[in-house]
């Protein structure tokens, strides 16, 4: 299986499977000298975690990282930095519960990359998808904590904006907020309601999408390059890699297509820091070449696929059957796709920052 590694400066090659003995991942490509401890990552690591509450999978995982390889103690003030070599981190698998896909490792989970993955490669890893798992997603949000530090004076946050057909009130939008729920939400409303909404959904067994937006603020204007290094591109390819994302949009997006010109163009005005935008519409890049305003990206997330109501498929010798899918599963994925979607970004803008100043000085 090729195609493990994302990033051309900064990159990042991501190895294990959900029900494997580890995953991990190499960081390559990161400065020296920057201050890194294994805290610095489980803070990050910590917020992706599964079992928090239970509007997520009830898998118990410490998710507790190891630095391998690529730091080590400065000479002179004993603190641990890095040292420009490839950064190794392990992350131990502690509750994989493989019996609760024994009873389907010959059916195709409707939904899933089973038969898409049996088609190319001709084996799969029935234990919780192997590699296309959602638990892949740790090792993303490691590296995420890395890239932060390539990048300090830039602010990569996200939130979960909509749930359902339930879109958060934007008015009442507080970032704050967004750590005070189990949802990752930055409306206290809209949260209080997901409660009782997402309740409902798992009691039944069944399972809903969401709709996730990443701001990341303090992004210098030059990041990008046109044609094909832009910006936009990079992040929509890292957001849209991430497990069940099945369409991003960069600033108002799809939104656009109603707009006139006029309504469209973010206009400027002279001030004593460079040009003023008066809006955003772009999302903080044009040309594929970032702006100075903050970058604004929005995704959405399927429902999860592994439901307890029952599905019509087939099995691996053609024949027509029904799948029931046990095991511990997420009710809603976008819930955790916040802190992963925060990594991607972060990782994306460290590659862009590293190869910005290897063109430009």
């Amino acid at each position: 299986m090729s195609f493990n590694t994302f990033g051309h400066m900064f990159r990042v090659t991501t190895f294990g499977e959900s029900h494997g003995v580890a995953i991990g991942c190499v960081v390559d490509g990161c400065p020296p000298l920057i201050a890194l401890t294994e805290a610095d990552i489980q803070r990050d690591l910590d917020r992706r975690r599964p079992g928090q509450s239970r509007f997520t999978t009830q898998r118990q995982e410490a998710d507790q990282v190891k630095i391998l390889s690529g730091v080590m103690a400065h000479p002179k003030t004993g603190e641990q930095v890095t040292t420009g070599a490839p950064i190794a981190l392990l992350i131990e698998n502690t509750d994989q519960r493989s019996k609760d896909y024994s009873e389907i490792k010959d059916k195709y989970r409707p939904g899933h990359a089973d038969f898409t993955y049996e088609a190319k490669y001709g084996i799969r890893d029935y234990r919780g998808g192997g590699r296309s798992s959602a638990r892949e997603t740790a090792t993303r949000v490691a590296a995420g904590a890395i890239a932060r530090k390539v990048v300090p004076g830039i602010n990569v946050r996200a939130a979960l904006v909509q749930m359902g057909p339930h879109a958060i009130d934007r008015g009442k939008w507080d970032w704050d907020e967004v750590g005070n729920n189990p949802f990752f939400c930055p409306d206290k409303d809209k949260a209080k309601f997901f409660e009782d909404y997402l309740d409902g959904i798992r009691k039944q067994g069944s399972s809903i999408g969401a709709v996730i937006e990443v701001v990341a603020d303090g992004v210098p204007a030059g990041f990008g390059a046109p044609i094909y290094g832009k910006l936009d591109s990079d992040i929509a390819a890292a957001l849209m890699s991430i497990n069940a994302v099945k369409g991003v949009e960069i600033g108002d997006g799809f939104a656009t297509a109603a707009l006139t010109g006029e309504e469209n163009a973010d206009e400027m005005r002279a001030s004593n820091h460079g040009p003023l935008f008066l809006s955003n519409h772009a999302g903080g890049i044009l040309g594929g070449i970032s702006t100075g305003q903050p970058v604004v990206a929005r995704f959405a997330v399927k429902p999860t696929s592994s439901i307890l109501a029952p599905r019509k498929t087939v099995d691996r010798d053609g024949h027509d059957t029904d799948i029931l899918t046990k095991g511990r599963h997420d009710p809603c994925v976008g819930i955790r796709a916040v802190p992963v979607a925060e990594a991607m970004v972060a990782c994306v803008l460290a590659d862009h920052l590293i190869r910005h100043r290897g063109q430009i000085g």
